[in-house]
Parts: structure tokens; sequence; C-alpha cells
């Protein structure tokens, strides 16, 4: 019961996080992405002061969570061990910024708007779904060494 609270509570937090900022508005989070002004005639530049302080945020939290020996609810700490970038990561980035940038949605908004109830977000989710089960069908590419909390779940 203990190992669910602490992600509960923070997927709670997050979510309203994201309410509040008005994430889940896909009008409001394209209205940002149009740095030009090409489709709606304005940039609305309020998302960037959201990302600026959830940046410093988390800037703060990394220093005082990497003061402790190991996390509250977890024996150590679980870091990625890969720096490299490489074509697949490029890629991946790609697909999530032109899939954001047309469906006004990334995965975290996404979740926290199937509360709203409307049918785009049911949409939006099954979509993603799929594309992470087609993913996960489609196994590790050939010579690369699977590793992380994914690979650990996967074996």
């Amino acid at each position: 019961m203990g190992a669910i609270v602490m992600p509960l509570v923070a997927g709670l937090l997050f979510g309203a996080g994201l309410t509040l900022s008005q994430m889940v508005n896909p009008a409001k989070v394209l209205g940002f992405l149009d740095f030009g002004g090409i489709a709606s005639g304005t940039w609305d530049p309020s998302l960037a002061f959201v990302m600026a302080g959830a940046l410093a945020v988390t800037a703060l939290g990394y220093r005082l969570a990497f003061r402790r020996a190991a996390p509250l609810a977890a024996p150590k700490f679980q870091l990625p061990t890969r720096k490299d970038i490489d074509a697949r990561l490029v890629a991946g980035a790609a697909i999530f910024g032109v899939g954001w940038g047309l469906a006004g949605y990334c995965p975290g908004p996404a979740l926290a708007s199937l509360a709203f109830g409307r049918t785009e977000v049911f949409v939006f989710v099954a979509a993603m779904l799929a594309g992470m089960g087609l993913f996960r069908l489609m196994g590790p590419r050939p010579g690369a060494a699977a590793s992380g909390p994914a690979a650990q779940t996967a074996r």
C-alpha cells in the first residue's frame, strides 16, 4: 500500500500543476508553440514562465535529493547511464515535438485531461498507448543493450 502512495501523490500534484498552468488546454499550448504567430496571429509566451518555474523547482529538487544517500521511497537512485545523442533519440524527440505541435497534447497533460472527458483526449491517449504498444512489440533494436527501468520491467 505504501509503495503506491508516493507515486499517487506525485501524480496528483503533477496533474494539478498541469491543469493550473493550462498545459492541458491544447489552444494554450499551440499558441505557445506558434512562435511566428503564423497560425493564430499572436504568440502566447505565458507557458515559458511555467517551464522556467518547473526548471527552477527541478534544479532545487535535484540539489536537495542528491544530498541524501538514497531516495525516500527507494533503496537507491536510478540514473541514466547513456549520455550519447544518436539518431534514434533525435528522431524520437522530433516525432514527440511534431505530435505535440499537431495535437496540442503530450503524454502528461493528455492523461491529466482525461478527467475532463473530452472525446479527442481519449482518442489521443488511445493512439499514444497503441504507439507505445507497437514500440514494445518491435522489441529492442539489434545490438543495443537494454537498460534502465523500462528494461528492468520488461525482463
